[in-house]
């Protein structure tokens, strides 16, 4: 559940119902219910348009979220994924440096096992990027 207070957004617990018949609820703990309890009452006592403006910021949010998990669902993350391996048996620490986006242990001993051995290089780029 996103709950938004003072232009923050805050992910809670929300309760589970284990079953029908069961009316007991399960929380994370009693500090996540009455920070629930505190933004709702927030967002109660904000103005009409107070409370407008933030509805459409988080739906907003919610859109950029779902378009998100859309691109991932469909496989651009997989299509950079093999582009990385390929690259990873190819120029292991490129593939290294370009997964982790800077230059770090990762990358060093990468070009190290690259440097003594180009086999285990590639197998430590491999276990990296995949």
């Amino acid at each position: 559940m996103l709950v938004v207070s003072n232009a923050f957004i805050v992910n809670a617990a929300v309760p589970v119902v284990t079953s029908k018949n069961d009316s007991a609820s399960a929380y994370v703990s009693k500090e996540d219910e009455l920070m629930v309890n505190n933004a709702m009452k927030a967002f109660a006592s904000l103005s009409k348009a107070e409370r407008k403006s933030k509805m459409t910021e988080v739906k907003a949010l919610l859109k950029e979220y779902k378009a998100n998990k859309a691109n991932r669902a469909t496989g651009e993350g997989s299509t950079n994924t093999i582009l990385l391996a390929i690259l990873a048996v190819l120029l292991p620490p490129l593939a290294v440096y370009l997964h982790q986006g800077t230059i770090n242990s990762k990358f060093w001993i990468s070009i190290l096992l690259t440097l003594l051995f180009w086999i285990p290089g590639v197998i430590y780029a491999l276990i990296v990027v995949l």
